[in-house]
């Protein structure tokens, strides 16, 4: 009886192979891929008759200022808390966390709070002061607004949400100007 127990291996591997292979068969009919009939990329010196689109120009941003008057802060406390609160702080003399408290942030100057230390980006703005529209697209997209921030946050697409963030970050700017 011990001879068979070889066989009956054998059998199982062989039956397995024989399986795969037909389900590969019959997967091949019920799909058909669509494969490019020319290259994506041209390797070497080979041109391609599809050239590769001018990347897009950014989009420009929708002026913030308009959509302040209509805009609540209480809202903006809410964002502020849900995509800020894990990097910033809001409160008068607050802790500097991975970036500076943001007490005061509107009017204020780049780069200005003490005891943080800014990209040298935000560095070499220092002499200008942080407007709603300098917000507006800081928020929207650090990284495009300020190339060479250190602030890895993707930005926030919603210009109503970017609204109620500035009037909430207004509301505890005690030096803000009126917008």
């Amino acid at each position: 009886m011990h001879s068979l127990e070889g066989n009956k291996i054998i059998a199982a591997v062989l039956t397995a192979g024989v399986t795969l292979g037909l389900a590969g068969f019959v997967g091949s009919l019920l799909v058909k891929p669509k494969f490019p009939h020319e290259a994506v990329i041209s390797i070497g010196g080979e041109t391609t008759t599809q050239q590769a689109a001018a990347p897009a120009a950014a989009p420009a941003l929708e002026p913030i200022t308009p959509l302040l008057a209509s805009a609540n802060a209480d809202n903006g406390r809410q964002v502020a808390q849900r995509q800020c609160a894990a990097c910033h702080s809001f409160n008068e003399g607050g802790r500097h966390g991975v970036g500076p408290n943001l007490h005061g942030i509107v009017g204020a100057m780049h780069a200005a709070k003490e005891g943080f230390n800014y990209s040298p980006a935000n560095r070499a703005l220092a002499s200008k002061p942080w407007g709603y529209e300098e917000l507006n697209a800081f928020i929207a997209a650090p990284a495009r607004a300020m190339p060479g921030t250190r602030m890895s946050y993707s930005g926030l697409g919603n210009v109503q949400q970017r609204a109620d963030l500035i009037a909430y970050l207004r509301s505890i700017s005690p030096n803000a100007p009126a917008p």
